[in-house]
């Protein structure tokens, strides 16, 4: 029987720890880890793995790519899809800093409470890899998305590049907001029913006191581990947890849809043995998230 090859290219000095434990625990066979790798030097990498086996058997063989870094991971993607030569070529599933996952994970807990299209959603601290997808997989099923920065000027580019990246009507369901005062927090909560919080660790975003007073709030997500939290009220382990203090909303914490981004991630490896010829970023990792939900 021919075994499962996981490559691991990692742009950091360091090959994640935290991405080859599940490796292994998804039922690859031999994970080779790469640290450092960079654009210019992926190519013979990729060209080593599609070369060395044919026909059925290169679906065993194929690469994960992780690092802290997701703009320089999303370029090693580029370049790997690019080093293929037609049927001749290997799965590939990116995931830098679980931030496809991660948003996955997100969003399906948020659709466990709303119904997406229609929904009016938050995405605060929207800027960051995870905000960004976080909003385009939300807008991309039917959502009203308002993705919030402390600048403007920085929402909007964010607005701009999940926009320029996606296909369809999204663009149009994307709205920019500054959130630089209390008052406009509790402004932009008032009408959503969805808020999502993706800042940086160890910043909190909203009170629970703005969470209470948006009336029409389903569903809170609070995706920082770092103490205080991105979303008051709202602990790490929390999951459908009810906010309380009058409000008919549920919480989770970053724990509290971190079992549904574990199963993820390991049903994503998996996949990527079926065929050779797989390309698992944000929206084919969504995918996957919602078949692991319905399972």
């Amino acid at each position: 029987m021919t075994k499962r090859i996981l490559f691991q290219f990692d742009c950091d000095p360091q090959a994640s720890s935290f991405d080859a434990v599940v490796a292994v625990d998804s039922g690859v066979d031999h994970l080779v880890p790469y640290a450092g790798v960079q654009p210019t030097s992926i190519e013979p990498l990729v060209h080593g793995a599609m070369f060395t086996r044919g026909g059925d058997d290169l679906k065993n063989t194929a690469i994960f790519l992780g690092g802290s870094d997701v703009a320089a991971a999303e370029k090693l993607l580029q370049c790997v899809t690019d080093a293929f030569f037609g049927p001749v070529r290997v799965s590939v599933m990116m995931d830098a800093n679980g931030c496809n996952t991660t948003a996955a994970a997100a969003v399906v807990a948020a659709a466990r409470h709303v119904d997406l299209p229609g929904a009016r959603a938050v995405v605060l601290g929207g800027t960051g890899p995870v905000g960004q997808r976080v909003a385009r997989l939300l807008a991309g099923d039917g959502a009203s998305v308002t993705l919030t920065s402390r600048s403007l000027s920085r929402a909007q580019e964010a607005c701009d590049q999940v926009a320029g990246q996606a296909e369809g009507e999204i663009a149009d369901r994307l709205s920019a907001a500054e959130l630089d005062s209390p008052a406009k927090v509790r402004s932009v909560l008032s009408e959503t029913n969805i808020v999502i919080a993706c800042g940086a660790a160890g910043i909190q975003l909203a009170e629970k006191s703005d969470l209470v007073a948006a009336k029409d709030l389903a569903v809170a997500i609070d995706l920082n581990a770092v103490p205080p939290a991105g979303l008051g009220g709202i602990a790490v382990m929390d999951k459908a947890k009810p906010i309380g203090d009058g409000s008919d909303a549920v919480g989770y914490g970053a724990i509290g849809v971190g079992g549904l981004k574990m199963k993820t991630h390991r049903a994503a490896i998996q996949s990527l043995f079926k065929s050779n010829d797989q390309v698992l970023n944000a929206d084919e990792i969504y995918a996957l998230a919602k078949t692991v939900e319905k399972s």
